[in-house]
């Protein structure tokens, strides 16, 4: 049986409470860099981001669910993007806000369901993420999870000072 649920976490649709986390997620500058973040979001965009977030992952072509822990509290976002059903395929990513709330395996058990998800409820036969170069512990949870790193970007992203290479991993479902 598919379920959102593990040891630790469990992942849920979004909701109009989580507008004061996903405002703080999307604003915080630290973190724009993975995201491609160039400008602030106001209070109001997010909430019509959530009044529409409803949408079907098949109109929307991307699917946000927040990694909850079981004292209902938000801990972090795990995407679906680029969904492409002709070609069966989806980019994911996955973020922990607190540092925390990092290192204790909550990031590990969202991917692990979002896996599943995509490969055994929506059919997909291949998910792929973008990673940093200097991103380790990322490049681990992926690639402990079975993404092999099958490209490497250079000088893909510019941080203010310098180009940053990128890899891109692929899981592909066998």
């Amino acid at each position: 049986m598919l379920t959102l649920k593990g040891d630790h976490i469990y992942l849920r649709a979004l909701e109009p409470e989580d507008l004061d986390f996903i405002y703080k997620i999307e604003n915080d500058e630290e973190i724009w860099e993975l995201s491609h973040t160039q400008t602030p979001y106001s209070k109001f965009l997010i909430k019509q981001y959530l009044d529409n977030a409803q949408k079907d992952i098949y109109e929307a072509k991307q699917l946000r669910l927040v990694i909850s822990s079981y004292k209902n509290e938000a801990i972090g976002l795990i995407d679906i993007f680029d969904f492409d059903f002709k070609n069966k395929r989806a980019g994911i990513g996955v973020l922990i806000q607190s540092d925390a709330d990092r290192g204790k395996g909550y990031g590990k058990d969202a991917l692990s369901l979002l896996v599943n998800y995509c490969f055994l409820q929506l059919n997909l036969h291949q998910l792929y993420c973008n990673i940093a170069e200097t991103n380790s512990v990322s490049l681990s949870l992926f690639e402990n999870e079975g993404f092999e790193v099958v490209g490497l970007k250079k000088e893909w992203n510019f941080d203010g000072k310098d180009y940053t290479n990128e890899y891109v991993l692929q899981l592909i479902n066998s």
